[in-house]
């Protein structure tokens, strides 16, 4: 076995051995490990933040060179375990799910291997490629009603706004950048920089705290009025 391979079968070999001998890890089902991915997603998400935000200070000369070079260290250090709880979180779903003689661990990745050979047949199967878009070639393989389909109603809002925006962007357009028809309510140009518009949004939920609106239930109302209009 290679590296790979080899540090792989380690946390598998982990996880039995917990799976047995260690009274939480003995008493987890997929139901409630469920919250504790949740915020090991967050986890994680925060610490890819803080790392592009240590980038941008550099960049910028906010940040001492050597200090930025120690911050860097520390930084890079905690988005891998990140992703290592990540990682086992998922390997820990794989062994309840074998358990329960649901699928294998095998299946799981056999499973997305399929799933990204299917989504780039620019690729892997060129003569039945076409020019169709991401969401395009996602709607054709589950034969879906509408591109939505795919958004989590569980998402926080803003992030929904984004996933809603940027998959009818890319089926309509095959970008998903492209123009959805979308005229933002204002006679003034708009910033196209990402500290102008983070500063935009910030003005926003405080203008709408000051009116007696929640600016999160407002988006959650315009998420669902954009998702009606398109399915």
């Amino acid at each position: 076995m290679n590296e790979q391979q080899t540090a792989f079968q380690r946390l598998s070999d982990i996880l039995d051995t917990l799976r047995q001998e260690c009274p939480w890890d003995r008493k987890q089902t997929i139901k409630s490990l469920r919250y504790l991915t949740i915020e090991e997603v967050h986890e994680l998400s925060e610490a890819i933040v803080e790392i592009e935000n240590l980038k941008a200070k550099a960049e910028s000369g906010e940040a001492d060179s050597a200090e930025a070079e120690t911050q860097s260290s520390t930084l890079n250090y905690q988005f891998m375990k990140e992703l290592g709880d990540i990682a086992m979180h998922i390997l820990f779903y794989c062994k309840l799910a074998e358990e329960q003689g649901l699928f294998t661990t095998a299946d799981v990745y056999n499973t997305v291997c399929d799933k990204l050979i299917d989504r780039h047949p620019f690729i892997y199967n060129k003569e039945q490629y076409h020019g169709e878009s991401w969401e395009q070639l996602k709607m054709r393989e589950r034969d879906h009603r509408s591109v939505l389909e795919g958004v989590p109603d569980s998402l926080p809002s803003l992030v929904k706004a984004v996933r809603m925006q940027e998959k009818v962007a890319g089926r309509e357009t095959g970008r998903p950048d492209g123009d959805i028809g979308i005229t933002a309510p204002t006679a003034e140009p708009l910033p196209t920089d990402e500290e102008s518009i983070g500063d935009m949004l910030f003005a926003v939920v405080d203008w709408a705290r000051r009116h007696g609106i929640n600016a999160d239930d407002a988006l959650c109302a315009a998420n669902r009025r954009f998702r009606e209009s398109i399915d």
